[in-house]
């Protein structure tokens, strides 16, 4: 009696978990699904890069977003070349650039295993000799410092 008991236990606690991660699985797929629809604010507002949201999974050089720690990032500092270096290596780390005008650029980056797509927009500021750079998740909060270690990876490889 006691092993029909905890067999029907262990059947459900089985049927639980497995639903769970169906569940889990569904709600990856549909954010990545999400993640592909381009948003409408991408650009610059006001000859800026937009401020991060409040979610973790966004940095940006731009001084009105160093509010935060979670978000600010130092830009780069431009020199002769520089922008189209950056351009190049954005392509070799797996980017797709998506509009350059001289002066901005926006670029996305596709997670491999889900197919997450992140935004990186630079801007040039000739007059500071800056770069200013944001990089975003479109989707989800948190991004385990991708965007951050991103952004690392291409000022190393400047």
């Amino acid at each position: 009696m006691v092993n029909d008991e905890v067999a029907e236990i262990m059947k459900w606690l089985l049927i639980i978990v497995g639903v769970l991660l169906v569940a889990g699985l569904v709600a990856f797929i549909a954010m990545a699904i999400q993640s592909h629809k381009s948003p409408e604010s991408l650009g610059l507002q006001n000859g800026l890069l937009r401020s991060c949201p409040a979610s973790p999974n966004c940095v940006c050089s731009e001084e009105h977003s160093q509010g935060s720690e979670e978000h600010a990032i130092g830009p780069i500092k431009a020199n002769d070349g520089g922008w189209k270096r950056l351009t190049t290596i954005i392509t070799e780390q797996g980017g797709e650039i998506q509009k350059n005008d001289g002066s901005y650029l926006h670029a996305t980056f596709t997670t491999p295993v889900f197919r997450y797509v992140d935004d990186v927009e630079l801007r040039l500021d000739e007059g500071s000799g800056l770069i200013h750079i944001r990089s975003a998740s479109r989707v989800g909060r948190s991004d385990f410092s991708v965007n951050r270690n991103r952004i690392e990876r291409l000022k190393k490889a400047l």
